[in-house]
């Protein structure tokens, strides 16, 4: 179970960062967290489908997609695999598509929006290095957390009681 984003800023002030908004769920799991992978994702999902085909080990991929709307970097059977692979979630800077199968997976999905375009699949990209999404810097090892609220991230796991 993830720790409320709120309880976590109350809990913890300036340890943690608000990412900035903008972003929706998509996933069939609301509230979810854990250690950060990375993508850099140029309007090709190749790294991605690459990602989530490994275990996850409950960890968040993050997908450094610019903010692009041209195309969609995550759709319903990287969400199923990702899910089956044991990924806690998947944060699009970027576009999503196959919202409904998106929504059936097991998996938390944050993205800018929808897209129903693929991306071009050509190996661009990189993986597991720092990345600028939603206002803050992110490094593979960084701990997310996402829920209603919003989502935040610390330099490394946090107590499960902020008080």
């Amino acid at each position: 179970m993830s720790i409320p984003t709120a309880d976590l800023c109350d809990g913890y002030g300036d340890a943690v960062r608000v990412l900035e908004g903008g972003f929706a769920s998509y996933g069939g799991v609301v509230a979810f967290g854990g250690p950060v992978s990375t993508v850099v994702a140029p309007e090709d999902n190749s790294l991605v489908r690459d990602a989530v085909a490994e275990p996850g080990a409950g960890r968040v991929l993050v997908v450094a997609g610019d903010g692009s709307t041209r195309c969609a970097l995550v759709g319903g059977n990287l969400a199923v695999q990702a899910a089956a692979n044991g990924w806690a979630g998947i944060v699009v800077d970027g576009c999503v598509r196959d919202a409904p199968e998106l929504a059936e997976a097991g998996v938390g999905i944050r993205a800018r929006g929808t897209c129903p375009r693929r991306s071009v699949k050509r190996g661009l990209g990189e993986r597991d290095v720092t990345v600028a999404v939603a206002g803050a810097e992110l490094s593979p090892g960084m701990w997310l957390w996402a829920d209603e609220d919003g989502m935040v991230v610390a330099a490394g796991p946090l107590g499960s009681d902020p008080a």
